[in-house]
C-alpha cells in the first residue's frame, strides 16, 4: 500500500515500514552525493526524520520512492552547503570512504530490477566517486538523479525544485566535468561483480608477496604507472617503483613492521585486501588498512588505501584469521 497524507493508518510504525524498504538504496544515493560511508548513514537518518515530519505534504501525485529521493537529495545538498569541501591540490578526495559489496548485494537481492542494477555498474567504483565529488553540488545531484537513477528531466526538475532548462544545463556541465575527471580508459570499463580466473590468480600472488615480504615480486604485479593514495592523508604516489620503494622505506618487510595477514574481499565492486598486522610481541593480528584495487590489462593500476580504524564501521572482522 502506498501511503497518502489522508491515510488514517499512517502511524509511525506503518510509515517506518514504508521508508525502511528504501533504506539501502537511499544510503547508496547519499554515499554517491557525499563520498563518505559514515556520513551517508547520518543523512539517511536525517532523510527519514524529515520525511516523518513532512508526511502530510505527500499527496500521492508522485511515487513514494521519488518523494523520498527528493528529501534525501535536498538533505545532502544542505549538508554540502554547510560543510563545503574541496579536493586536494592533487585532485584527491580526502574524505572518500569505501562501500562494502556485501551491502550492495543486499540491495540487488531485495530488488533485482533496473533500479538496483546501478550498484553493479561503474557508477559505484572509486574512480567515479572521486570524479563526481569534484563537481559542484547541484551538478552532482543532477547527474546522479538523471544518469544514475534514470529520472526524467521533468522529474529531476521537480526533485531539485528548479526548471527543466536549469537541470539540462547543470547536467551538460556535469557530463563535461566527468569526462575531464575520469581516467581515459575508465570511460570504456564494463566491470562485473565476479573476479576472473586471472584476477584471482593475481590476488593470490599479491597476498603471497605481502605476507611473505617480496618487494620485487610486488613490482611484477603492478602497472608501471601505478597510482597509490591514502585518504584522508594528502598525497599521491605514482609509478610502481616509487610506490614499492615508499613501502620499504616505511618499514614493510622489516622485523619492526611485523607480519601481515591478508583477507581478500570486495568494495565498490572492486577487489580489495583487508590488511592485518601482528607486531613483534603481539599474540594476535589487528586491523591495519584496507586496500581497494583497480586491475587492468592483468596488472594493478591503482591502490586506494583506507585506515584500519574503519574496519568496524565497514563490517570487517577486527581479528585475523
Amino acid at each position: 500500500m502506498t501511503p497518502t497524507h489522508s491515510d488514517p493508518t499512517l502511524d509511525e510504525a506503518t510509515f517506518g515500514e514504508q521508508v525502511e524498504r528504501h533504506r539501502r538504496e537511499l544510503h547508496v544515493h547519499c554515499y554517491r552525493m557525499l563520498g563518505s560511508f559514515e556520513e551517508s548513514e547520518d543523512l539517511v537518518q536525517e532523510t527519514f526524520l524529515r520525511a516523518w515530519r513532512r508526511r502530510d505534504t505527500y499527496a500521492g501525485r508522485a511515487p513514494f520512492r521519488a518523494w523520498l529521493y527528493k528529501i534525501a537529495t535536498n538533505a545532502c545538498l544542505d549538508a554540502l552547503d554547510k560543510r563545503p569541501r574541496q579536493p586536494s591540490p592533487t585532485g584527491e578526495v580526502l574524505w572518500l570512504q569505501p562501500y562494502p559489496d556485501d551491502l550492495l548485494d543486499e540491495l540487488v537481492a531485495d530488488d533485482p530490477g533496473p533500479d538496483a542494477a546501478v550498484v553493479s555498474k561503474e557508477t559505484i567504483e572509486l574512480a567515479f566517486l572521486v570524479a563526481i565529488q569534484r563537481l559542484p553540488a547541484l551538478q552532482r545531484a543532477a547527474l546522479i538523479v538523471r544518469d544514475v537513477l534514470g529520472f526524467s528531466a521533468k522529474e529531476t526538475a521537480a526533485l531539485l525544485e528548479t526548471s527543466i532548462p536549469a537541470v539540462n544545463s547543470a547536467l551538460q556541465r556535469a557530463r563535461a566535468g566527468m569526462s575531464a575527471n575520469l581516467p581515459e580508459p575508465r570511460l570504456e570499463w564494463a566491470p562485473g561483480t565476479d573476479a576472473s580466473a586471472a584476477e584471482r590468480e593475481l590476488l593470490e600472488r599479491l597476498v603471497e608477496h605481502l605476507e611473505d615480504p617480496n618487494p620485487e615480486g610486488l613490482v611484477e604485479l603492478m602497472h608501471d604507472q601505478l597510482r597509490f593514495s591514502m585518504p584522508p592523508q594528502p598525497g599521491v604516489w605514482e609509478g610502481r617503483d616509487v610506490v614499492v620503494d615508499s613501502w620499504v622505506e616505511g618499514g614493510f618487510g622489516s622485523e619492526a613492521f611485523g607480519s601481515l595477514g591478508l583477507a581478500v574481499t570486495r568494495f565498490n565492486r572492486q577487489p580489495a585486501l583487508a590488511n592485518y598486522v601482528r607486531k613483534p610481541g603481539d599474540s594476535a593480528y589487528s586491523p591495519l588498512a584496507l586496500d581497494v584495487l583497480r586491475i587492468a590489462e592483468g596488472k594493478i593500476v591503482e591502490i586506494v588505501t583506507f585506515d584500519g580504524a574503519l574496519f568496524d564501521t565497514l563490517g570487517l572482522p577486527l581479528r585475523y584469521p
